[in-house]
């Protein structure tokens, strides 16, 4: 029998807000997640994005939270203002109704309307390590009576340095709360932190999801120098006129340097990283939704959480050294049933993280040689190997797409043919 959401304890008027989302039934870390969350259990989950993380620690949250009362009680620190942004705006299409006092408080804002807010003493705080600080240390946020802390993507804390301050946080709260930790990887030292804050958490590991539906993503790596990169991503974006593309880069210094070059070259280039104000990312990725920029040349900041329909192409101009990145950025196209094309540019130094990928993903992808010969072609089935959880999972096919068709809106050719 599938479970429903009042079966998980939540209220019939939230069940109510949910079915006017067109919301149900509850996904697999919901499902898991809410009942030990009631419970009052601390929770290290690992759970990718796109499962429904969100509403797995914002509906209980939500619900329990005494509007009586005009203080602190729940915190949710996100790695990115992007992604904090975007857990505000689901808690606030359930807040009003339920007379929650939601206030999110991320970089790029001024910190007098943040000030100013704060004097209301809202019941839900909601954003990015950085920011959150430096309130604390204004005195302007009071986290004394917060009853539940929420660290999402956990391990974006850890790859964009904030672990220590989310430590500082957390010790900033009363001993006696409640800690949830959702993480789509959970390395040691995400597991160290757990330990120290977290009392016999309850550890989840779900499935659903662990995975990026690729079947309508073509996969080639094309081998090559690092000199060559540059002419062949330029001949490929001329000749392929994406309608649009993400142009992945592991640094934020790379991923300046490459949209000044091809800016330079005449390409209608979006830039995206972490040193960018908030305004400024706003607007460009506002650009490139409607097109006015077709192609976006971005860090990692850009491989989760960020859905823009109509996205054909995905460049790996550099081959990312964590193999869940690479699934989250080829997940930016192909998505809604559509076909997508990911290419990934690998020198001879790559080939270790190559075959790390290959491994993850259960299957060999086609390589190229540097004039488009093919060099390996893709495996029509992975080899056999020991049974492991990942078993469990839906199979992904990758089988060569058909010809590619363009958006109606495009009005460049398609030149997505096989030479």
């Amino acid at each position: 029998m599938t479970k429903n959401f009042e079966s998980l304890g939540i209220t019939p008027k939230i069940c109510e807000l949910l079915h006017k989302q067109g919301i149900n039934e509850p996904t697999a870390v919901q499902a898991q997640a809410i009942p030990p969350l009631f419970k009052g259990r601390d929770i290290l989950a690992q759970a990718q994005t796109g499962t429904g993380k969100t509403f797995a620690f914002l509906l209980p949250s939500l619900q329990q939270v005494k509007t009586d009362i005009h203080a602190e009680q729940v915190l949710v620190m996100a790695p990115t203002r992007e992604l904090a942004r975007q857990i505000a705006d689901v808690a606030d299409t359930l807040a009003p109704e339920l007379g929650v006092d939601v206030l999110s408080l991320i970089g790029g804002k001024t910190i007098e309307n943040q000030l100013q807010k704060l004097h209301r003493h809202p019941h839900v705080i909601i954003g990015t390590p950085g920011r959150l600080l430096d309130h604390c240390r204004r005195n302007s946020l009071d986290l004394s009576g917060v009853r539940r802390v929420i660290v999402d993507e956990a391990d974006q804390m850890l790859q964009a340095g904030f672990l220590e301050d989310v430590d500082t946080l957390i010790g900033l709260t009363p001993k006696r709360r409640q800690l949830l930790f959702f993480s789509a990887t959970v390395p040691d030292k995400i597991k160290g932190l757990a330990k120290k804050h977290m009392q016999s958490p309850l550890v989840l590991n779900i499935l659903e999801g662990q995975t990026i539906a690729l079947e309508n993503i073509e996969q080639r790596i094309y081998m090559m120098t690092e000199e060559q990169k540059l002419p062949k991503l330029c001949q490929m974006l001329t000749e392929m006129n994406p309608y649009l593309a993400i142009v992945f880069c592991n640094t934020k210094e790379r991923t300046s340097l490459l949209a000044g070059k091809l800016i330079a070259k005449g390409f209608n280039i979006g830039e995206l990283h972490g040193d960018m104000s908030q305004g400024r990312r706003n607007q460009v990725l506002r650009d490139f939704a409607k097109a006015k920029t077709q192609i976006l040349v971005a860090t990692d900041i850009a491989a989760r959480g960020i859905d823009i329909e109509g996205i054909t192409h995905v460049f790996n101009f550099d081959v990312p050294h964590d193999v869940d990145y690479y699934i989250h950025r080829i997940g930016r196209t192909g998505r809604a049933g559509n076909e997508g094309l990911s290419i990934m540019f690998a020198t001879a130094a790559d080939e270790n993280w190559v075959r790390r990928i290959e491994h993850n993903i259960h299957a060999t992808i086609t390589k190229y040689t540097l004039t488009g010969q093919v060099k390996v072609k893709a495996s029509s089935k992975p080899p056999k190997r020991k049974k492991t959880y990942r078993d469990k999972l839906p199979a992904s096919t990758y089988q060569t797409t058909k010809e590619k068709r363009h958006k109606q809106r495009h009005k460049g050719g398609d030149n997505r043919r096989r030479r």
